[in-house]
């Protein structure tokens, strides 16, 4: 079939992806996790907390090692980030693109928000028992600073073009795709490595503990008695590139939305305003309407109240007609890496035709107006949204579709928007 011309949206080629969780290393596990109702969450024993909630641990870290010139960068977010990194040949893509563009050509956008934490965790038992002072062998910049993740990437695998690390709490992983089709669109860069790796810490689990926001069991979004999230650690990454033609079985990012509601420090915005104003300005970056989507993937934390402000959101925008469903019931809320790991979870129902059902829901909340999927639900996919929103307001939405869709898309403009 012929190439296509790029409409004047933003289409921006998906050459790669690949997520590692609590279900398993690389998109096999996940997709199986997915389409069975597998669910990696189990109850807490990470590094001796005594908490009486359910996470989602992902196994083998600890058995990673990284090569002897990057031991500088030696704590579990780096490891993770390398054992997801090497999974479903996403390594040899980026090689492939790295001689294709050259390696200043490529950039490196990639969220967090615990990066290294633990590593300080594991320090502050070892100090000085006299003088209280860290022990000499702990080194903040190359492991709990979050600019550790970017370094250590950007050394593994011989980048040199412009390199970010956004810290936005759990629209982290989202924010990183919409600055790397920023910089595609001014021509800043011709591809980008984005993704995102959050690693459990005890300072992560007992501050949420402390907000009494952790579940008491596998969390259970829009269900009427949720009481909490199951936290969780991931590394999820996506390959950008620049395309001037469309290939009809490929997967292209075409929207990004964000918006700043900046209502309260942990809380959400109660209406949902600023989730809707991420959703809506996703839609319009893509050049698309709400009945233009076939799927939402929500953020769907299963609090209480963020639960309660996405519905309003979503009913606001897309008025019961479009089907939603979190995924979190599977692997957990892995706070700066969702955004990517929901990304790519995106790419595979787009893949797979398939719309996963919410697990572990038992009753559905009578009060919240989306219609949520309880079941897996199988069918062609054009369009896939993805919200990410996070502690501060800090919202973002994306928007994937399957090259069949942007072609047909690009047809219907007729020539003169097409060329």
């Amino acid at each position: 079939m012929p190439a296509t011309a790029m409409p004047p949206r933003t289409a921006i080629r998906i050459a790669a992806f690949t997520a590692t969780s609590c279900v398993g290393t690389g998109n096999a596990a996940l997709l199986d996790a997915l389409m069975s109702g597998r669910s990696g969450l189990a109850p807490c024993r990470f590094d001796g907390a005594t908490l009486p909630t359910w996470i989602g641990e992902v196994p083998g870290v600890d058995d990673e090692r990284l090569p002897s010139g990057l031991a500088a960068y030696d704590c579990r977010n780096n490891r993770l980030a390398q054992l997801g990194l090497r999974q479903d040949g996403f390594e040899a893509a980026l090689d492939s693109l790295r001689e294709r563009y050259g390696a200043h050509r490529i950039g490196l956008f990639v969220g967090t928000s615990t990066s290294g934490m633990l590593q300080l965790e594991l320090s502050y038992r070892r100090r000085d028992p006299a003088t209280g002072a860290l022990p000499a062998d702990f080194q903040y910049a190359t492991t709990h600073n979050t600019a550790s993740l970017a370094r250590f990437i950007r050394q593994r695998h011989g980048l040199r073009g412009p390199a970010f690390v956004i810290s936005t709490a759990c629209s982290s992983g989202a924010k990183a795709h919409a600055s790397a089709q920023r910089a595609i669109d001014v021509g800043l860069i011709d591809a980008a490595l984005v993704g995102a790796v959050d690693s459990l810490c005890l300072t992560t689990l007992y501050g949420f503990g402390s907000l009494e926001l952790l579940s008491s069991g596998p969390c259970k979004p829009w269900d009427q008695h949720r009481n909490g999230i199951s936290l969780g650690e991931a590394a999820a990454f996506v390959l950008l590139e620049r395309s001037d033609t469309l290939a009809p079985d490929d997967c292209y990012l075409t929207g990004c939305g964000e918006s700043s509601d900046a209502y309260h420090m942990s809380s959400p915005c109660p209406d949902g305003a600023g989730a809707e104003a991420a959703m809506r300005h996703a839609l319009t970056s893509a050049c698309l309407q709400p009945a233009d989507i076939d799927y939402v993937n929500l953020h769907g934390t299963a609090t209480p109240s963020n639960d309660r402000a996405e519905d309003a959101a979503v009913d606001s925008v897309f008025a019961g007609l479009v089907p939603v469903s979190s995924t979190k019931g599977t692997h957990g809320h892995t706070l700066g890496a969702a955004g990517a790991l929901e990304a790519v979870v995106s790419l595979l129902c787009l893949r797979q035709g398939l719309l996963p059902g919410g697990r572990n829901v038992e009753t559905l909340d009578p009060t919240l107006r989306s219609p949520y999927l309880l079941a897996n639900r199988r069918q062609p996919l054009r369009r896939v949204m993805s919200n990410s929103f996070g502690f501060g307001g800090s919202n973002c939405t994306l928007i994937f579709e399957h090259g069949s869709a942007v072609r047909a898309a690009a047809g219907a403009a007729g020539p003169e928007r097409a060329s």
